[in-house]
């Protein structure tokens, strides 16, 4: 760039000042800068200094105007030609330079970086960073470490976790406030600053200079770019515009933060000096520019609704223009904040709400303190008003991560976090407004996180800017913006107002950044306890909380279901736990003594106050409104939840604490009505309301909600219980669940209020409800641990449970600080206490299990807690799981072998600040209600179930086992009817009451009642009513009534006397409200007692007369000592006999009585006559009970068929122990094989016309080709310098082979010479079940048109067998005629073996001698032809086609043989890659092999060899004219016999002859292959040895040439074989190079014995198997060193009388055709004149590797931490980005982008691409993100599950629980054993499509 018109670009639009240097240079930059430099260093540095300043004023002008530049317009002229950019890089360079005083500047940082005093690490990075959280190191619950320092420090053995940053964050290693010193890493250790020199004067002079000019020119961009968005647009693309051009300038502020604590400094000093502020930005200059800026800044400030303090508007007359959404206009003209008018202005707003609006508009501009917290900013320094823009363009990531990497300058992070503070208001108003709030949100807490963490910073901010005023009133003012009228009670008078739910601020979680700061800074002693004093504080507060207090009412819906299901309800469970509960638990956890007991009466003081007037503004009294619930009361649980501490931990008086009698019963009514909606949910009455009222009910219990909900309101009832008359409560409890009518002793009565269907379960309701008001102790006196341990208890009594799901069920303290921090040690110790550990069981059938744990035996025997259970489940069913475990526990254990009931467990003791709980369980009405339901039961009334007679059993056992004072005899036997309060019962202790006979009882029934006929006679005459009066008939009970009097007494009584219980007289004439008019009273003549019932009770439920007999009368002992453990567990009977025995215990009386009933013989209870409709009704009940058993029975019975079912027929993993598929059938005389068709049933033979075929699956694969000749297993590589190379691999080798051959030979014979497959071959499995290929059409075809979405593609062929539904994809046509082949051609034939040599060449060259002429076209030759285009299709292009001529026939010869090549082989590697095991393997049992050679033979007879080329001339006759071949020289050469690969020759020459073959011939076959392959052998040998070794066998060989057996001596032949080779260049090229070659190891004759065997072994593994399934012939199992002689007898190579000879010698089994040394010559001819030319190839191709080892899948470390490190941040090699979800592949280690677009070739994702190049189809890949395996088969993908599992045997699917994991050596096997044995399709269900996206 020319000078000048860099001067221009410099100057912008004025012209350059001449005395300056033209700054076009570098040179010319330096050279001023240091001119400069020494300027300024002169003492009188004015005139530098005045310098400095025009030059920075003419580089750094922002007068250049940056919103042209980015429309583009005038860029070119702005730019002075280099566009827009070209002038700030300009103006860096410069900026760069001039810090450098002249110097590089790259030395420059250097330089300073030397005097960092690093003590804080201050790492800060962004959401998505991995970072780690000690839990054992941190004080603050916010710590956390970068990688780095984490595993710099010394963690192990602590409770640490990694973690994916949410919102982004910064490294505390180093700060003692966050954490303890004992974790620092080691750079962090050393306080450092000591020994830093000091920094020198010069070297930061310039930066204090330069730097304010560059902020400040900083500044003055972000206020040219900002525009107040128009009414409704969203400005964000200008925003972004403008922070993409200062992109350089904020990285450039960003880099020199790194530069250390030095320039840290010097910016600290820049960013709060004010007076620098003052002087550049007043915009008092004559600059116009300034000026300019300085308007625009006033602009944005007043539209923000701020105002600057000079013009401070009066407020309330300031008119919001339309445009602008100032929070005036919004907060208080608005406050209704009906949705939809967040940003309206006022002249909308005057609908009927308004006069709401007012009143809160008029309540909160009363303070003026509030005032000035939403409303003033006044901006002192540089560092405010980049706040200010920075809050105003959103947080954008750049800045945030500048202001917080300058957070290690101690005086930087004072003064930042007290403008952080100064700005709280404003932040809230633009995340209010903002588009984008959640990742705003992120960003916020990011800063605020890092500020308030600290204790000491809190607690200075809090003293010196207000910080708890601000946050409470920001708060406040944020949900002031969407309250609406609260329709709870009375709708029409309400005032209360609450918080809209359905608001976008609740819905999206807007507020969470506030609170989760609030949260934080409540976590500090110092703070809170500021928080607790400050009453004005406080009452702000519960003015907030009462905000959610009766939230998101629900109205049960009487007539038809809603129409529309509103979601709501999460986010006012989320606001009540967010932003009333954790605030609340943070205060909690600060008054745990004695000494904080004020703060607690503080707080409840003004609960009660704030209670109070929510109670007066919904017009409470006394009746609740029906048919409402809210499940959100955060008042009534802040008053709880204190009471209880104060109780706890303060040794508070409760009654100190309580209100009055009047307000405790205002204070039950809304929690109580909580507890029956509960009911009424699950009794579903409120089903009208669809599926998410049970949502509400489910999170109400829930494990994160249930101690911030269901817990403190359980308490607080206990509380009133425990305070008003117990009658009351008892009354008031059976009202609230309608169930009083019910309650009656006549058969029949009428019920106002509910529907006779939901009777039942809301008295189960009721009952189940004061069971656990009155047993449960979570509040009442339990320690911490005893808690934790009955919590543990009920969850692993449901279920077994994984570690972290424990973690997760049990309600923690929502404090981080209180204590109980999950994994802490009390929590494991309790757990090694109550629970065993089943470690992960890896089932065949592939679904893994986690580690478990599952509750000791002790526990089920004394601990398990049903009332507990039953509280904690979210799911009813988990109640019946938890009875069903604890059935089968008593069965195991031979306790009790019925149906148990759920055992009584005894409780922990009560505080005795509650004792008066237990007056419930003594007090009339419970009795009555008690003795009422036991009449109703014995009777057999309205159906009541087991579960109401359970419930009232375990009230009476309560009552005993808390009955107040041992009653004395003779007190009780005065108890006459004088003392009779009413004719019920005596007193109030149940103890006595049991035994107190009521013998008539007058009742209201319906004159359609039986009663009424039978009491008809006696009420004719008036004296036998009267006398019946007196003899103490029990009166009409109403409940109701009762509970009414009760109210009005106590609202009269004087408060004085609230204390003095008087017993009301009980009213006789008294009707429920509403009750129907045809009721009429009738007299039941009872004569029972309590335990008479029970008595009864027990002969009903036994089902024998008179079955109950004191068991003290047999044994007196009992009673001394009550603990009787035979009562511990058992049924109803156990539960009679139990309380019984309790009951003569506990007075004698009680005991005399029991043994009077018993004596008189009871008589038989009279079978009841039932009316026909109420039969109906209780059939009903009846019917569907046994329906639903009846249902549960054949499900059951399915369930174990299906399993006895899949057993047997499937069993693809376990290959052991499975039974054999029906191919073949056992008898050999049989003539046709016969098969059963699966689909139509049929059995027949497979014909020409109706072929049957198998079921099978035809896969790529490449696991062949995996094997490598090592036996070190590759590991996975995890540093740099590890890496895999593919080279040695199988395939890779064979590869070379080929090309090297097609380089030197003709391309047709080269085909001939190898197999391919090893990579990409067809294997073939089938499940062993046939069907008949016209019904396996129709099959298809009804697939086709199935609309169901199945995992498979039916287009693609695929389908699952219909018997045993194993995937499959083609059928394989079985070929008519027998399997077994008839004795005819086993029989061996006595003919020479040249005999058969010769019809062996007879019968290749016969053509199509099948059976069938192929030329007519069969069914079956159609369907061979179709399968064979299947097989074709299985695998790609690339791994079929390796001809040089495109679509030469040859290559589908070749692909031909080697599909049964691969077939072969394989079934080698599933046998473990040798024969010694033998047996009719069970995959012969399963093997298609039989099938699948028809359908090649058939095939490859197509393509007749030459009888030229057939090598089965050159393996068996002397050819004479060798020198033919030397004329045409043009041509390549054919491939020498000894090229020539044997077990190919093998396959070649079976399959193309005629089929079913001759035993004869194949053994003759197999003989001559075996001479070649025994030369091949020596010749290897040959070349492996050298000079010396050769000469000397040539030499001993020599001369044994002319003894008897000397063609079967292999020393002959290897002196024969060297001698002929010699000839040739063979052995000349030994150079140096050969060395490397040569085995350094002597040869003695046992090495090459077993050298020549090893060569050998495979082409004799491979044939055994052949000949196996071709002639169904058992292989023998042998030791593995007798493999040899023992494969080669059974192929018949070994003349038996051979076989006892030992040592054994392998030469002893060749059979030459020909004269040995003949045919050797001949062969050897060939190599010798290959190797004239190409002697270093002749030789490479004559040293074939023959020992391959079994394919592994990479070793992976032991610990996930080594993988994830290197990989989590590895940069791809195609696209050098970090992926999104990097993965490797687990065969060959490769390194992928999962779903990255970045490095998609042709729509096909890299996972995909690399799944079809690794392993033809098949990919395992581990995701490092997530450490699960995902499987990729063809166009299916599943997710396989994780090899690492944590130390409680557990997966950590995406790492979310962030705990060291280690490898699984099991699962990883069971991985591996599925690749190779090629079963990923049987064994993992879930498989989707993955269109080529991963």
């Amino acid at each position: 760039m020319a000078a000048a018109a860099a001067a221009a670009a410099v100057g912008g639009p004025q012209p350059p000042q001449p005395e300056l240097p033209a700054p076009g240079l570098a040179l010319d930059k330096a050279a001023t800068a240091a001119h400069l430099k020494a300027a300024l260093s002169r003492p009188d540095n004015r005139a530098g200094a005045e310098e400095l300043q025009a030059l920075l004023e003419r580089v750094l002008s922002a007068e250049r105007p940056l919103t042209a530049a980015a429309d583009g317009e005038e860029a070119a002229v702005a730019g002075g030609g280099g566009g827009p950019g070209a002038a700030e890089e300009e103006a860096l360079e410069w900026c760069k330079c001039l810090l450098a005083g002249g110097g590089g500047y790259d030395e420059f940082c250097a330089a300073v970086r030397a005097y960092d005093p690093a003590a804080l690490c201050g790492l800060v990075w962004t959401a998505n960073f991995v970072a780690y959280r000690c839990r054992t190191c941190g004080i603050s619950p916010c710590m956390s470490l970068c990688a780095e320092c984490f595993h710099q420090g010394d963690h192990t053995g602590h409770d640490f976790n990694m973690f994916r940053s949410q919102a982004g964050g910064a490294c505390d290693c180093g700060d003692s406030n966050v954490m303890r010193e004992s974790g620092f890493c080691k750079r962090h250790q050393i306080k450092s600053s000591s020994n830093i020199p000091c920094v020198p004067k010069d070297l930061l002079m310039m930066s204090e200079f330069v730097l304010p000019r560059f902020i400040f020119c900083l500044i003055q961009y972000l206020r040219e770019g900002y525009n107040e968005p128009a009414a409704d647009v969203p400005s964000e693309k200008d925003l972004n515009k403008v922070l993409q051009l200062l992109e350089p300038q904020i990285s450039f502020l960003e880099d020199l933060t790194k530069m250390g604590g030095a320039m840290r400094s010097v910016l600290t000093q820049v960013l709060t000096n004010q007076q620098n502020y003052k002087d550049l930005t007043s915009g008092l200059g004559e600059n116009a520019c300034a000026k300019k800026s300085h308007e625009k800044y006033l602009i944005a400030l007043k539209s923000s609704g701020l105002t600057y303090p000079e013009d401070k508007l009066v407020y309330g007359i300031q008119e919001p223009s339309a445009g602008t959404s100032t929070l005036a206009a919004q907060g208080f003209a608005g406050a209704t904040g009906t949705l939809g008018q967040l940003d309206s202005s006022d002249e909308e707003d005057q609908d009927g709400s308004q006069g709401l609006g007012k009143r809160k508009r008029v309540k909160l501009s009363s303070s003026t303190k509030d005032q000035s917290i939403m409303d003033v900013l006044k901006h002192k320094s540089f560092l405010e008003e980049l706040l200010f823009w920075t809050i105003k363009y959103e947080f954008p990531q750049k800045m945030v991560t500048f202001l917080l990497n300058m957070l290690p300058d101690q005086e930087y992070k004072v003064a930042f976090t007290k403008t952080f503070v100064q700005h709280y208001a404003f932040i809230m108003k633009t995340l209010k407004k903002s588009h984008e709030s959640d990742t705003m949100s992120n960003r916020i807490v990011h800063i605020s996180v890092q500020l308030f963490s600290n204790e000491e910073l809190a607690r200075q901010v809090t003293e010196e800017c207000q910080l708890l005023d601000i946050m409470v009133t920001v708060l406040l003012y944020m949900m002031e913006s969407c309250l609406i009228k609260s329709e709870l009670q009375d709708e029409e008078n309400s005032l209360h107002v609450v918080v809209n739910c359905g608001e976008a601020l609740l819905k999206n979680n807007t507020y969470w950044p506030l609170v989760s700061d609030f949260i934080n800074i409540l976590s500090h002693q110092s703070v809170a306890k500021r928080f607790l004093e400050d009453h004005g504080l406080l009452v702000t507060w519960m003015n907030f909380v009462s905000f959610f207090q009766g939230m998101n009412l629900n109205k049960r819906e009487l007539n038809e279901h809603v129409e529309f299901e509103s979601q709501t309800y999460y986010a006012a469970f989320a606001a009540e736990l967010e932003a009333c509960a954790q605030p609340m638990w943070g205060l909690l956890s600060h008054c745990k003594v004695r000494e904080t007991q004020e703060y607690t009466r503080n707080v409840v003081r003004y609960c009660l106050e704030a209670l109070q007037d929510w109670f007066d503004a919904i017009n409470f009294v006394d009746e609740p409104a029906p048919n409402q619930v809210t499940f959100h009361l955060p008042l009534h649980r802040y008053y709880a939840m204190f009471l209880s501490k104060a109780v706890k931990c303060q040794e508070l008086d409760l009654d100190s604490v309580l209100p009055d009698q009047e307000m405790l019963m205002k204070l039950m009514i809304h929690p109580l009505q909580i507890q029956a909606s509960l009911a009424e949910i699950h009794s579903n009455m409120w089903v009208r309301n669809g599926l998410q009222i049970k949502g509400q009910a489910m999170t109400y219990v829930q494990s994160h909600f249930c101690n911030s909900m269901i817990d403190p309101d359980i308490y607080l009832l206990q509380v009133c219980a425990s305070r008003l008359d117990p009658d009351y409560f008892i009354s008031s409890v059976f009202e609230r669940f309608k169930v009083v009518d019910l309650l009656t002793m006549a058969s029949q009565h009428q019920n106002t209020v509910l529907d006779a269907e939901h009777e039942r379960s809301m008295l189960e309701g009721a009952l189940t409800f004061l069971v656990i008001l009155l047993s449960l102790r979570l509040h009442l006196g339990m320690s911490d641990d005893e808690i934790l341990r009955a919590e543990m208890v009920a969850q692993l009594c449901m279920n077994d449970r994984t570690h972290s799901s424990l973690l997760d069920l049990i309600p923690e303290n929502p404090n981080p600080k209180s204590g109980i921090i999950p994994g802490s040690y009390s929590f494991e110790s309790v757990l090694s206490a109550v629970a065993d550990f089943k470690a992960p069981v890896f089932e065949p059938g592939g679904s893994m299990q986690q580690g478990m744990y599952t509750p000791k035996a002790e526990v089920w025997d004394q601990e398990f807690d049903p009332v507990m259970v039953i509280l904690r489940t979210v799911y009813r069913r988990d109640v019946q799981s938890a009875m069903d475990r604890y059935t089968a526990f008593l069965k195991q254990s031979g306790k009790f072998p019925g149906n148990p009931w759920p055992p009584y467990k005894k409780r922990t003791p009560l505080h005795p600040s509650y004792k008066g709980l237990m007056r419930l369980l003594h007090c009339k009405t419970l009795h009555i209600v008690l003795f009422t339901l036991l009449y109703k039961i014995l009777m057999d009334h309205q159906n009541l179930s087991e579960h109401v007679l359970c419930m009232v059993l375990y009230l009476i056992e309560l009552g005993l086992e808390n009955s107040a004072e041992e009653e004395s005899d003779e007190e009780a036997s005065v108890c006459g009817p004088e003392r009779c309060h009413d004719s019920w019962f005596p007193g109030s202790n149940l103890v006595s009451n049991m035994r107190h006979f009521i013998n008539y009882v007058r009742v209201r029934v319906p004159e359609t009642a039986p009663e009424v006929k039978r009491d008809s006679l006696a009420s004719t005459s008036s004296d036998s009513l009267s006398s019946l009066q007196n003899s103490g008939t029990a009166q009409v009970f109403s409940l109701v009534a009762e509970r009414r009097k009760k109210f009005q007494e106590i609202i009269n009584r004087s408060s004085s006397e609230a204390n003095q219980v008087v017993r009301p007289k009980t009213s006789s004439k008294w009707s429920a409200p509403g009750s129907a008019p045809q009721l009429t009273t009738a007299i039941l003549e009872i004569k029972e007692s309590i335990l008479s019932l029970l008595i009864k009770l027990h002969h009903k439920l036994s089902g024998k007369q008179n079955s109950y007999y004191p068991p003290w009368l047999d044994d007196i002992e009992i009673l001394i000592q009550p603990e009787i453990p035979k009562y511990n567990h058992g049924d109803g009977i156990t539960a009679v006999e139990r309380i019984l025995l309790k009951a003569a215990l506990q007075s004698r009386m009680n005991k005399r009585i029991i043994e009077e009933i018993c004596r008189k013989v009871t008589p038989p209870v009279p079978p009841k006559k039932i009316t026909a409709a109420e039969k109906k009704t209780l059939d009903k009940e009846e019917r569907r009970q046994k329906a639903r058993e009846r249902q549960q029975k054949l499900l059951a019975e399915f369930a174990s068929r299906q399993k006895s079912f899949m057993e047997t027929a499937m069993d693809v993993d376990s290959p052991e122990n499975d039974i054999p598929m029906e191919i073949t059938t056992a008898e050999p005389q049989v003539s046709e094989a016969v098969y059963d068709c699966v689909i139509c049933g049929q059995s027949g033979p497979s014909s020409e016309d109706r072929p049957t075929g198998l079921v099978v699956l035809l896969q790529a694969s490449s696991v062949l080709g995996q094997c490598r000749d090592n036996i070190e297993p590759k590991k996975l590589p995890i540093t740099e310098e590890e890496q895999i190379y593919p080279w040695d691999t199988c395939a890779a080798v064979h590869d070379v082979r080929l090309s090297l051959l097609q380089r030197y030979f003709k391309d047709s014979s080269c085909l001939l010479a190898v197999s391919i497959g090893w990579e990409g071959g067809v294997y073939v499995q089938t499940c062993g079940h046939t069907l008949h290929i016209d019904c396996h059409k129709s099959y298809m075809e009804s697939l086709r048109n199935d609309q169901v979405l199945q995992g498979f593609s039916v287009d693609k062929g695929e389908f699952t067998c219909p018997l045993c539904r194993q995937f499959a994809n083609s059928v394989l046509p079985c070929y008519p005629g027998s399997n077994v082949e008839s004795n005819l051609w086993q029989r061996p034939s006595n003919k020479s073996i040249q005999d058969l040599i010769k019809e062996v060449e007879e019968l290749q060259g016969r053509p199509g001698a099948f059976p069938v002429s192929i030329s007519s076209e069969t069914n079956l030759s159609k369907e061979m032809e179709s399968v064979m285009k299947d097989i074709k299709n299985t695998t790609q292009k690339k791994y079929r086609d390796y001809s040089k001529t495109p679509g030469s026939p040859d290559n589908d010869f070749l692909f031909m043989y080697s599909v049964a090549r691969t077939n072969l082989e394989l079934e080698l590697i599933h046998r473990g890659g040798n024969l010694c095991s033998g047996g009719a393997s069970t995959a012969g049992k399963r093997s298609c092999l039989n099938q699948l050679f028809h359908v090649l033979a058939l095939h490859m007879r197509l393509y007749s060899i030459d009888s030229e080329y057939n090598p089965w001339r050159k393996l068996t006759q002397l050819v004479e004219e060798v020198n033919s071949q030397q004329g045409n020289e043009e041509q390549q050469p054919e491939v020498p016999i000894l090229y020539h690969d044997v077990t190919s020759l093998l396959l070649i020459q079976i399959l193309m002859m005629p089929q079913p073959l001759r035993k004869d011939h194949f053994t003759c076959i197999v003989k001559v292959l075996f001479t070649l392959l025994y030369t091949q052998a020596l010749v290897a040998l040959s070349v492996k040895c050298n000079e010396e070794d050769r000469s000397a066998w040539k030499h001993t060989g020599a001369l044994k040439k002319n003894t008897c057996d000397a063609e079967k001596s292999h020393e002959v032949l290897l002196s024969f074989v060297i001698s002929e080779l010699s000839k040739g260049k063979l052995y000349h090229e030994e150079g140096t190079q050969e060395c490397a070659m040569v085995s350094p190891i002597a040869w003695s004759p046992e090495s090459m014995e077993k050298y020549l065997q090893d060569f050998c072994l495979p082409f004799l593994r491979i044939t055994s198997l052949l000949q196996h399934h071709l002639f169904g012939e058992d292989l023998p199992s042998c030791q593995e060193e007798e493999e040899f002689s023992i494969l080669s007898s059974c192929l018949g190579l070994l003349p038996t009388f051979y076989q006892t000879e030992h040592p054994f010698i392998s030469a002893s089994c060749l059979d030459w055709p020909v004269p040995a040394f003949d045919i050797i010559s001949q062969w050897c001819f060939e190599i010798n004149s290959f190797t004239e030319r190409h002697a270093e190839q002749g030789k490479a191709l004559l040293i074939q590797e023959a020992r391959w080892k079994l394919p592994h899948l990479l070793q992976l470390p032991e610990n996930y931490n080594t993988i994830f490190q290197y990989y989590h941040r590895k940069t791809c090699s195609v696209c050098t980005k970090v992926p999104k979800d990097p993965a490797v592949c687990l065969v060959c280690g490769t390194f992928v982008c999962l779903k990255g677009l970045c490095c998609k070739q042709q729509s096909y994702c890299e996972c995909v691409l690399h799944s079809q190049n690794c392993g033809a189809g098949t990919g395992i890949f581990l995701l490092i993100n997530a450490s699960v395996i995902i499987i990729i088969r063809g166009h299916r993908f599943c997710l396989w599950g994780s090899v690492y599992l944590d130390a409680h045997g557990e997966e950590d699917r995406d790492l979310r629980r962030g705990k060291p994991l280690y490898i699984c050596k099991e699962r990883y096997k069971v991985l591996e054993q599925q690749w190779i044995s090629h079963t990923f399709d049987h064994i993992n269900k879930r498989w989707g499509p993955h269109y080529n996206g991963l």
